[in-house]
């Protein structure tokens, strides 16, 4: 099992990577969330959308440290994950522990949350 949610949380990247706001959505739940490093949440149409428009981008992605727990048909994967790309038009690069939950649903996971938390250098 750890093997097909590596292999998504692979693909689930590289679509962030390729700034395919369709490939993305195909690897979330209809009602999945972001809880940003500040505590704000962002839904899927709003994150989607930020895509679409090219307000952000990603040109890298990173995981490393990953970690995966399965409890039936919930699995939840934790990694730190290393990021560079825009955000309206600013370079930005981030280093943040993620843990995503994923639901089995209709025989496919799907997240329904993802959580970040920023590392920073101590």
């Amino acid at each position: 099992m750890p093997e097909d949610l590596l292999k998504l949380e692979e693909d689930f990247a590289k679509a962030i990577v390729r700034n395919d706001a369709e490939s993305v959505a195909q690897f979330v739940s209809d009602d999945w969330i972001i809880v940003d490093p500040d505590g704000g949440i962002v839904g899927k149409t709003r994150f989607l959308d930020v895509i679409r428009s090219g307000v952000l981008t990603h040109e890298a992605m990173e995981t490393t440290d990953t970690r995966f727990r399965t409890y039936g048909d919930t699995a939840i994967v934790t990694a730190i994950t290393s990021t560079k790309g825009k955000f309206m038009g600013q370079d930005f690069t981030s280093k943040e522990r993620a843990t995503d939950i994923f639901v089995k649903q209709n025989g496919r996971w799907l997240c329904v949350l993802t959580h970040l938390t920023r590392l920073t250098n101590k």
